[in-house]
Order: C-alpha cells, then sequence, then structure tokens
C-alpha cells in the first residue's frame, strides 16, 4: 500500500448521509478542484509522516462540518489548515472560499499541539464527515457499518505510518481503538468538547509532559 493507493481507495469509498472530502465537492463553501485538492493535500502527508517516526496517532470520531469537512484534515479547520501543514513542511492554498471557519474542537487541539514538537498524525476513526439526512451541516456520530469501515481504513494508516502510540480523543474512540490496536499502546484522553477542554489539556500535557499552558 502506497499513500497514493490509500487516497484512491479513501476517495471511492461512499456512504448515505457522509460527506466524503477527498471525492465530494460542495456547492457552497469549497474552490472548484477542491477534492482533488483535499487528496493530494493528505497524499502529501502521508508521504512526509512515513519519512520520520511518528511519536502518535491521535484518532477522533469523524469530521465536523465546520472543520475536517472544509480541509480534510482531522482536528484541523480552516484557521490552523497553514499550520497542520507547516508542522510537514508542506505550502499549499485552502480548498474553501470566503473567511476562515473556526472550531472549538481544533481551537482546543492546535494550542496544545502548537507546543509539541514530537511528530503527531491526526485521524479519526470515520474520516469523512456524517450528517443528518437532509442536513448535511450538521454532525451526527457514525454508525456500525461506517465504524467497521473506518477502522479497516485505520489500520492501513497505521501500517503506513507505523506509529508509537495510539492516542483515542473520546469514548468513542476508545472503544474503537481498542479492539483491534493489538500491541500498540492505546492512551484515552477526554474530548475536548462539551466542557471536556480542561481535562483534555492537563492530560496531553502530562503524555507530552509539558510546562503549564493557558487553562481552556
Amino acid at each position: 500500500m502506497t499513500p497514493g493507493r490509500f487516497v484512491e481507495e479513501l476517495s471511492s469509498t461512499r456512504f448515505e448521509d457522509s460527506f466524503n472530502p477527498y471525492s465530494d465537492e460542495c456547492s457552497l463553501h469549497d474552490l472548484e478542484g477542491a477534492p482533488k485538492q483535499r487528496s493530494n493535500i493528505l497524499g502529501r502527508l502521508i508521504s512526509e509522516a512515513q519519512r520520520v517516526e511518528v511519536d502518535s496517532l491521535w484518532v477522533g470520531r469523524d469530521l465536523g462540518y465546520r472543520g475536517g469537512r472544509r480541509t480534510g484534515l482531522a482536528l484541523t479547520d480552516d484557521v490552523h489548515f497553514h499550520e497542520h501543514l507547516g508542522r510537514w513542511q508542506i505550502k499549499m492554498d485552502r480548498p474553501t472560499v470566503g473567511q476562515a471557519v473556526s472550531e472549538r474542537t481544533a481551537s482546543v487541539v492546535w494550542e496544545l499541539l502548537s507546543r509539541i514538537e514530537q511528530p503527531v498524525f491526526l485521524w479519526n476513526v470515520f474520516p469523512f464527515h456524517p450528517h443528518c439526512p437532509g442536513d448535511p451541516f450538521s454532525n451526527r456520530s457514525h454508525n456500525a457499518s461506517e465504524r467497521d469501515t473506518g477502522l479497516a481504513i485505520l489500520s492501513q494508516l497505521i501500517s503506513l505510518l507505523q506509529p508509537k502510540k495510539l492516542i483515542a480523543v473520546g469514548n468513542d474512540a476508545e472503544k474503537a481503538l481498542t479492539q483491534f490496536a493489538g500491541e500498540l499502546p492505546v492512551i484515552k484522553v477526554r474530548h475536548p468538547s462539551y466542557g471536556g477542554q480542561r481535562e483534555f489539556s492537563k492530560r496531553i500535557s502530562e503524555v507530552f509532559e509539558l510546562s503549564a499552558g493557558p487553562l481552556l
């Protein structure tokens, strides 16, 4: 499996009531050719990550409509798009139009990542944006079928990157990861949404031995 082949298979995956940012184009917020751009970016990210020893793979639940649906990057919104690419020495334009949209979860995650030097790769159990029927700009949790496909994809990504450990961001991610992680250590952290930002920040700071930072 190569990064290019991985992205090709990812782009060809389809689910009802789910937006695949690597093949679907949003008529309201995407630039023309945005799916191809997001696919190219992801392929380059994986290729760059293969060149180093990835310390950890942070795994959330699924893409949100204010974040990964737009950027194609897990736990990353428009505001932190260039910061994400910059960690891997990549310079590309944002695939969305208009003013950069922020997402609370992404803001908390990137406040911590800005203080972490180790190579960290971000992903989700379900790597697409699941939404409610008829409402593409809503968020829902992935279902069992979507989870199973997502875990198969995640297994391929782990084989490509060989991370030292997995960081499960939230209960859903922990439940999914412990089913197949094997010998890889799985460290659970509280999801930063719904009032969990302080616990998330505290646990990540412990895991990565960060000095005291701002209270979130």
